[in-house]
C-alpha cells in the first residue's frame, strides 16, 4: 500500500555515500555489506547520522543499478575507501511513503509513477528510497515503511 502523493521541496542535507554500479539481480549481495562499511566509516569518524538511510539511483533502475548508499550526516565526511563525501540537494520532489515488505517495491514504485503522471508531473531520470523502518524494528514486513521520492523537472 502506498500513501497519497506528496509535493514538497528538499532542503540540502549533507550525506556520507558508497557508489556502486551491480546488475539487478546482484543487489541484495551488496546492499548490506555496502550500509555496514558505510556505518562503520562514519562512525570511526565520530560523525552523528541524523535520519534513515537511503539509496540514490542515479539513473531510473535497468538492467544495471546505478546507485548510491547514503547516510544523512551532520558534517561532511573525509573519503575513506569506498566512502565519499555528498549531499541531498535542495529540489521539489514528488513523494510517497509505501508500507510493506522490499518485495513489493517494484510494484508500488509503478504506483506511484503512474500517480505522478496523472497529477500532471513531469520527473527527472533517477530516484530516491528512504528506508524509514525496516527489517531492524521486527520481522513484521507491514510495519515497514519506505519513502518512494522522485525529482520533479522544472518547468
Amino acid at each position: 500500500m502506498i500513501e497519497p502523493l506528496r509535493i514538497i521541496k528538499t532542503t540540502p542535507q549533507l550525506t556520507a555515500l558508497i557508489p556502486i554500479q551491480v546488475p539487478r539481480a546482484e543487489i541484495q549481495k551488496v546492499m548490506g555489506p555496502g550500509l555496514m562499511e558505510l556505518k562503520a566509516a562514519v562512525a570511526a569518524q565520530n560523525i552523528a547520522v541524523v535520519g534513515p538511510w537511503f539509496t540514490h539511483h542515479v539513473r531510473d533502475p535497468g538492467a544495471i543499478f546505478d546507485f548510491e548508499i547514503c547516510l544523512p550526516v551532520a558534517s561532511p565526511v573525509a573519503p575513506v575507501n569506498r566512502v565519499r563525501p555528498g549531499q541531498w540537494p535542495a529540489m521539489t520532489i514528488a513523494q510517497t511513503t509505501y508500507h510493506g515488505g522490499f518485495e513489493g517495491l517494484g510494484s508500488a514504485w509503478g504506483e506511484f509513477i503512474g500517480m505522478i503522471k496523472s497529477a500532471g508531473h513531469k520527473t527527472v531520470d533517477g530516484l530516491y528510497e528512504t528506508y524509514a523502518v525496516g527489517p531492524e524494528a521486527g520481522m513484521d514486513s507491514a510495519a515497514w515503511r519506505t519513502v518512494l521520492s522522485k525529482q520533479i523537472a522544472e518547468t
